[in-house]
């Protein structure tokens, strides 16, 4: 337990049986009337965005949530197996927990994976990744390094948009949020 004073960014809340990350809050001292604390929280499972105001000194039950370094290792079936560094347990993650960030997770990649009572809330992939193109049509000569974009596929089978002048086998940087294609790798 603490109380909405001690409240920080990143802390995750247990507020009616559901987890949610305070990502931004505020104290008011209005002139008249008690102080208050306005947060914005994310909920952690399902990543829904809510505004909620708690009365200065309110007692709000705090989660424990263990984030941890871990290795991607393999899938096996839905599951994505992960390795804890330290400890060398495996430890499986269901696909819709990793989200899309299925699509841009090589084996041996370090990543976060946040606990919560030993089940795996989230995993948090490095912000970009190095990965080679295993087809894109070829560039036509006049292809410009400004302008148009082609689909690719990667080595782990997303498909980006990339310019005109990539071609199969090359190694570029990926960002893991949303697929934008930031360049050449080197």
């Amino acid at each position: 337990m603490a109380t909405t004073n001690d409240l920080k960014n990143g802390m995750v809340l247990n507020l009616d049986g559901q987890l949610w990350a305070v990502t931004e809050f505020q104290h008011v001292k209005p002139g008249k009337g008690g102080a208050f604390v306005r947060t914005t929280l994310k909920n952690v499972l399902s990543g829904k965005v809510v505004d909620k105001t708690f009365n200065a000194g309110t007692k709000v039950e705090t989660a424990n949530v263990d984030k941890r370094s871990m290795t991607y290792l393999y899938k096996d079936g839905a599951d994505f197996v992960f390795m804890d560094g330290d400890t060398f347990d495996q430890i499986p993650v269901p696909d819709q927990t990793l989200g899309g960030g299925a699509d841009y997770l090589l084996e041996n990649t370090e990543v976060t994976v946040a606990m919560h009572d030993g089940n795996p809330l989230y995993v948090e992939l490095p912000v970009t990744m190095e990965l080679v193109v295993e087809h894109t049509d070829p560039g036509l000569q006049g292809d410009r390094s400004t302008g148009g974009t082609k689909p690719a596929t990667l080595e782990t089978g997303a498909q980006i948009q990339v310019p005109l002048f990539i071609s199969t086998g090359e190694k570029l940087k990926v960002d893991t949020r949303d697929g934008r294609y930031l360049g050449r790798a080197n």
